[in-house]
């Protein structure tokens, strides 16, 4: 017997699942709620304002010539105009490029020519960047130029003009109309660690279901870490990383107030908390530590600020530094072909400031509605729910990538076996909470065992001394591969030897926390660890820096 397909009435509409239909809800009940950009030229617009930006830029863009699936790109700071482009340009039917501005301009030229860009909007702060990469950009026809500081748009041939000029000359309505759901919307590039950077995507219905699960799995918090229609958004993840994790749509169709900081200057930060009452932020683990060892960051109350942690796994004694703050910190995990939030640590009201409370904030977190995530061992088999068996993280959600763009080799390794496979090793609990323990390929194999790199990171960061740790696994003759672990230390304590940190590694190993063979023989004290574009830690540069 076949399922009922159910009847549809000729006059009934369909409504696709399309990014304009984020809009409706904060344009009908918050249309004079604010959007701000900056703090030095600042500048303020309404929902209402909003509304007819966006639409005076899909009029613009479509005067530039540009017609459904063509791609435009966008290079900026985060601002209120990224925004805007977050909505128009899929809204057209085009594809939106959220182009990596840290990347090596060989880089970002290459990304451009695969994703087929046909029109950038560039901020002149990129000028350099773009004049230095122009001749090898194959597809893209011209350019718009952003500024802040009524910098004039270069003359020539490539450029259309600028931003807020072809802004006000296009006119105040467009019209969006329907098409596929499952079009594609965005279009951006890993930041891996090895060879060249893969273009992930996602269609309007991906991006619209991910933005109502995250809107639910925040909202559904009875207490710690909930997000509601009186908190001011300000994102510090940036816009051109898996849509700044998506928060800027669940804010927009909540009408939020939003603020957008530009570039990420700890002091410019911590003014617009202060001036702006921000209480809802997220980032890396790097951005919440630059935050909070800034000078001005003493004079500043963030009790009301709530932050979700990603990117890197976020140690007990960095949530500890940032609950004294008082600050609501804790972990949302992802990646960028997850769209990305798959998890979030909310801590039940039952364990707030008790001696659980801290060691649930860094924990992975329990899935989003929707999410099936598992535990499994190389025959795919699910590991038990005990908080202790191990395996490769794997899941399904209706928003994640469905293969890599124009790598179809990639692509059936990424879904082998019918399941995203992240490359991440953890457990899950009896509660449900996921512990990511290590990437697949930062585990260390030492004296027959295997070694959780994050596990000796977390306890040697638990030492006053410590701002930041990273731990690889280096080649050894007899023991196959030995920790080597790399400290930054905080100002003030550069009397610490490498016998203070050790022995605090052998306590734990002495209490049967770690194995012993996971006590690093080799502590070395650096100025700074080395990064990807977006402030993860790069354990393959690092383990070429320390190569035995």
């Amino acid at each position: 017997m076949s399922a009922h397909i159910i009847d549809r009435t000729p006059e009934a509409y369909g409504y696709p699942l399309l990014i304009k239909q984020l809009l409706h809800s904060s344009m009908a009940t918050a249309p004079a709620q604010e959007i701000v950009y900056g703090i030095d030229n600042q500048r303020r617009h309404t929902y209402a304002d909003l509304n007819v930006r966006i639409q005076r830029l899909g009029n613009m863009l479509r005067e530039l010539g540009l017609q459904p699936g063509n791609t435009v790109a966008v290079m900026d700071w985060d601002s209120h105009r990224y925004l805007e482009c977050f909505f128009a340009v899929p809204m057209l039917g085009c594809v939106l490029q959220t182009v990596n501005v840290r990347l090596s301009p060989e880089q970002i030229a290459y990304t451009l020519n695969h994703a087929q860009a046909d029109v950038l909007l560039v901020n002149s702060d990129f000028l350099p960047v773009l004049k230095q990469i122009r001749g090898e950009l194959t597809t893209l026809t011209r350019c718009v130029l952003i500024g802040d500081d009524g910098t004039p748009a270069p003359r020539g041939p490539g450029f259309a003009g600028e931003y807020e000029e072809l802004l006000a000359q296009a006119s105040p309505v467009c019209e969006f109309r329907d098409f596929d759901e499952n079009a594609r919307a965005t279009t951006f590039y890993t930041t891996g660690t090895t060879g060249l950077p893969k273009g992930v995507y996602f269609s309007h219905r991906q991006l619209v279901l991910h933005t109502l699960a995250v809107t639910a799995g925040l909202a559904l918090a009875p207490q710690q870490g909930r997000l509601h229609r009186d908190d001011v958004y300000m994102p510090l993840t940036p816009m051109f990383h898996v849509h700044a994790w998506g928060l800027p749509y669940v804010a927009t169709m909540a009408g939020l107030k939003q603020v957008y900081p530009g570039r990420y200057v700890p002091d410019t930060i911590l003014r617009l908390i202060d001036t702006e009452k921000v209480t809802f932020s997220h980032c890396v683990p790097t951005i919440l530590h630059m935050v909070l060892s800034a000078p001005a960051a003493k004079d500043v109350d963030l009790s009301n600020w709530k932050m979700i942690i990603g990117g890197s796994a976020m140690t007990s004694a960095l949530a500890q530094t940032a609950r004294e703050r008082g600050i609501d910190v804790f972990t949302g995990y992802g990646m960028s072909e997850t769209c990305p939030i798959l998890s979030l640590a909310h801590v039940p009201t039952a364990e707030l400031g008790t001696e659980q409370d801290v060691a649930t904030r860094v924990k992975t977190g329990r899935p989003l509605p929707l999410v099936a995530l598992r535990t499994v061992d190389a025959d795919m088999n699910d590991c038990p729910h005990d908080g202790k068996s191990t395996g490769e993280v794997v899941v399904r959600a209706p928003w994640l990538t469905q293969g890599y763009l124009h790598n179809p080799e990639a692509s059936q390794g990424l879904w082998e076996g019918g399941w995203l496979h992240t490359q991440d090793i953890g457990n899950i609990d009896a509660r449900g909470y996921l512990q990511v323990t290590d990437r697949i390929k930062d585990v260390i194999k030492t004296g027959g065992e295997w070694v959780s790199s994050l596990e000796i990171e977390e306890i040697i960061a638990r030492h006053p001394a410590v701002a930041e740790i990273a731990v690889i696994g280096v080649k050894d003759a007899k023991w196959g591969e030995r920790p080597v672990a790399l400290v930054v230390l905080k100002a003030g304590h550069e009397g610490i030897s490498a016998d203070d940190i050790r022995k605090l590694v052998l306590a734990a190993a002495d209490d049967g926390v770690i194995s012993k063979y996971g006590v690093p023989d080799r502590i070395e004290f650096v100025k700074e660890l080395a990064r990807t574009s977006v402030g993860k830690l790069n354990k393959r540069v690092m383990r070429e820096q320390y190569p035995s």
